[in-house]
């Protein structure tokens, strides 16, 4: 496959080495996940980005730039769901700013999220999505798990063996 003129400017770096991106990461994930919060008015992903501030370890966050721009985000958690104490590292966050949606930076992030797993000795990551069918998970080779109801959400559980 040829890549897009956007997959040819596209750089994808740890946000550990981009400190300056955080606030609009946290304002991103706040947009997009904050309603999920007790507190809603309070954005606490400030806090928990710079808990990610890591290239070696988990929790961390990688971004996508074009040039200068952010474009994207996503990470890798320690156990997500309370509900599965047994998994440990999960895929999250996948971000991809609206205008930027379509044009593969979501699967290049998500691709890019698997090499460092692997690179960490991860062999297993898991995920929550509430594309109940899988949406682009699905088409990446990610396996549904489980429907459940969390946090009064229904979320599709997946998996991917990286071994």
């Amino acid at each position: 496959m040829v890549p897009t003129i956007l997959e040819m400017k596209l750089k994808i770096v740890y946000l550990a080495d981009h400190k300056e991106q955080l606030s609009k990461v946290a304002e991103w994930y706040f947009d997009e996940w904050g309603h999920f919060l007790e507190d809603p008015l309070t954005n606490i992903f400030v806090t928990r980005l710079e808990s990610c501030l890591n290239k070696t370890k988990f929790p961390l966050v990688i971004i996508a730039m074009e040039g200068d721009k952010l474009i994207g985000a996503a990470q890798i958690k320690l156990n997500q769901m309370s509900i599965y104490p047994n998994k440990e590292h999960w895929l999250a966050g996948v971000y991809v700013e609206p205008k930027h949606r379509g044009n593969n930076v979501a699967a290049l992030l998500i691709e890019k999220i698997q090499e460092i797993a692997i690179a960490l000795g991860v062999e297993v990551l898991h995920l929550q999505t509430e594309h109940l069918s899988g949406g682009l998970y699905s088409k990446l080779g990610w396996q549904p798990d489980e429907l459940v109801n969390f946090r009064s959400t229904d979320v599709m559980v997946m998996s991917k063996n990286l071994g």
